[in-house]
């Protein structure tokens, strides 16, 4: 007796998602958008490689932190490379500008990069494994100008997106100089709470006590409401830096709220950070857009150094709060104004040839060739409003020729099949165009 076997049902891995036709008018929209804004803001678009090598990130990023430790996809290579799957957009393209020489070019150099990035977590809203961000990296420039920029650029494409309601976090953690007195009054406020601390703040204690202000568990998150600020150990120019870049905003309108415990979970992060959210929603997986000034990060992976800033938007989670929202977006179809009939395999022949000469007369056609009943095909043209029917049977097919349909009217004629283009473009100018069942606009 012979055993039957299942067949396998094959899924998305865990946290990585198909992106459908529905949703894909969003993804659209804010790409369309952030790539207008980011030329218009002088953003010059690189891309870089899915794998680095996982150095780069340990350098970069920090050792110690999350990311680093225990969420990057890693994998030793036949000729014993060890890479990463990159988890983040910032540290490659440091990369890229010091190995291409953008060093040695008129400086600042600016870059939009828009990519998958993974991050082995724990799936759950807002958060995934595979997602998708949009980078801006300013480098070459320490002037707080260009934070609020940066700043500016990113608000005003989650606003252009159609989203509203935005908040703005802000702070600054200062840099090297102010770390070593700031870290150590962290440790005295938190050195009796220790045995409170989930047991990666406990490490954290030890390694980076900034961290722990990063924690979004609910036990440490409740520890940190009496932490010191970072901004009351800011040194002069620290300070002053960080009252440029809040005055720069208040000139820009742009509204923001002063976050002291907002630090950021990456190591490369130095004087300004921030966060944008939705501001009806309290949650870490609802942050849409972060950032902040980088200014060792260049000097730590082998360049020459030079100060930085930059920020990235999760695209899912945009796209996701569009859909909350309700944003309304109209998907990009063009709308079908000629409908292209045919019945035999040698009409067929004729019809793919003559598709493809709409195509190039930028004519847009729709088709139902895997339909044998003209019927039906003109069902479809009507369902859909289109203005012309051009139909090719089996006699048409030999003698080279077409009926012309016009679909309000029913009038036909026959035209000749090298005429057909020059005829459908005279018939669009005359007739008015139709509005389908299902019409969407452009």
């Amino acid at each position: 007796m012979s055993r039957t076997s299942k067949t396998r049902t094959f899924q998305a891995p865990k946290g990585m998602n198909d992106v459908l036709p529905n949703v894909q008018k969003y993804w659209e929209k804010f790409f369309r958008i952030s790539k207008e804004l980011a030329l218009y803001y002088g953003f010059e678009i690189i891309e870089t490689p899915v794998l680095e090598f996982a150095d780069l990130f340990k350098k970069g990023i920090g050792l110690n932190t999350d990311v680093v430790e225990h969420e990057m996809y890693t994998l030793k290579t036949k000729g014993g490379d060890f890479l990463a799957l990159r988890p983040e957009l910032t540290a490659p393209v440091v990369r890229a500008y010091i190995e291409n020489g953008f060093a040695n070019q008129p400086q600042p150099i600016k870059f939009f990069h828009c990519g998958p990035v993974f991050r082995h977590e724990a799936p759950q809203a807002g958060r995934y494994r595979q997602f998708h961000q949009a980078d801006f990296d300013i480098i070459g420039e320490g002037d707080p100008v260009v934070d609020a920029q940066t700043i500016q650029l990113i608000y005003g494409i989650l606003k252009e997106v159609g989203l509203k309601g935005l908040s703005i976090h802000i702070n600054s953690i200062g840099d090297k100089i102010c770390w070593g007195k700031y870290r150590d009054e962290l440790k005295l406020y938190y050195r009796n709470k220790v045995n409170h601390f989930c047991k990666n703040c406990k490490k954290r204690f030890r390694e980076n006590p900034l961290k722990i202000l990063d924690c979004k568990e609910e036990k440490c998150v409740a520890l940190k409401a009496s932490a010191p600020n970072s901004v009351d150990y800011l040194d002069k120019a620290c300070h002053d830096h960080f009252k440029l870049v809040l005055e720069f905003l208040d000139e820009l309108n742009i509204p923001y709220i002063l976050d002291p415990f907002l630090v950021r979970g990456l190591d490369y992060y130095t004087r300004t950070v921030f966060e944008i959210m939705p501001e009806d929603i309290n949650s870490s997986q609802t942050t849409l857009a972060s950032g902040g000034r980088y200014d060792y990060l260049v000097s730590q992976l082998g360049g020459k150094p030079a100060p930085a800033v930059g920020g990235s938007i999760g695209i899912e989670r945009v796209v996701n709060e569009m859909r909350r929202q309700d944003v309304k977006v109209n998907a990009i179809k063009a709308k079908t104004r000629v409908f292209l009939a045919q019945l035999g395999d040698l009409a067929k022949k004729k019809s793919l040839k003559l598709f493809e000469e709409f195509r190039k007369n930028n004519i847009y056609v729709s088709e139902s060739f895997g339909r044998d009943s003209i019927k039906a095909q003109l069902r479809v043209a009507d369902r859909l409003g289109a203005d012309l029917a051009l139909i090719i049977g089996q006699k048409e097919a030999l003698d080279d020729t077409v009926i012309l349909r016009e679909m309000q009217s029913g009038v036909q004629e026959i035209i000749p099949l090298e005429k057909i283009i020059n005829e459908v473009k005279k018939r669009l100018k005359k007739i008015h165009p139709r509005q389908s069942v299902n019409n969407q606009q452009i």
